[in-house]
């Protein structure tokens, strides 16, 4: 039980803010190459909901449309 507990933190601690970290560089260099599109969107859209698993959220305007 004790290993499952230390396997889920540090999936969490270090696996998740890398793989964010991957995709918004990852979408930066296809941005810059070819331009914003679907694909560059949907990996940095990704990274947003990834890095809001840890807690990294970008702070909500209070009249948000």
């Amino acid at each position: 039980m004790l290993f499952n507990v230390m396997k889920r933190f540090v999936i969490m601690a270090v696996a998740v803010p890398l793989a964010a970290a991957g995709a918004r560089k990852l979408s930066e260099r296809l941005e810059a190459k070819s331009g914003p599109s679907r694909g560059s969107r949907a990996l940095r859209q990704g990274a947003d909901f990834l890095g809001g698993l840890r807690g990294q959220q970008k702070k909500k305007r209070r009249f948000a449309w």
